[in-house]
């Protein structure tokens, strides 16, 4: 069974879209809330409301590369009690 369209929106010459009235009471969506864009198959993408982590994960991969300073067996010999 094939899902009803619900709505439309036309994409700008800035590649950009209005998500409409209908999508975005269905979703809850509220300015400055973001939404994610997942392939199902190669003709199907599904767009879902992101929900709010309590753990920032765009944070935490941008410092990834800098917390590495107590990384070295003398450290986990000294912490390795805690």
């Amino acid at each position: 069974m094939i899902d009803a369209v619900i709505a439309e929106s036309s994409v700008t010459q800035k590649y950009q879209a209005t998500i409409p009235l209908k999508v975005r009471e269905q979703l809850n969506i509220q300015a400055g809330d973001k939404i994610v864009f997942e392939r199902q198959d190669n003709e199907t993408i599904i767009i879902k409301k992101k929900v709010p982590s309590s753990i920032d994960w765009d944070y935490l991969r941008a410092v990834e590369g800098t917390l590495n300073e107590w990384n070295s067996p003398a450290d986990d010999e000294a912490y390795a009690d805690l």
